[in-house]
């Protein structure tokens, strides 16, 4: 499941990932300055998530 979000965040150019030819395998992901762009939702988002747990 996680390896589809990633492949799906890649494919819309939100992120990045960097495979290196190493064993064991190594695969960095990184955002974009496009998927940078989404830092403020982000931050309302967690925002609203920490409400929702405050009684």
């Amino acid at each position: 499941m996680l390896s589809l979000q990633l492949n799906e965040l890649e494919r819309d150019k939100i992120i990045e990932k960097k495979i290196y030819p190493v064993i064991p395998p190594k695969t960095e992901y990184r955002m974009t300055r496009f998927g940078e762009t989404l830092t403020p939702i982000i931050l309302e988002m967690d925002k609203w998530g920490g409400k929702l747990t405050t009684p």
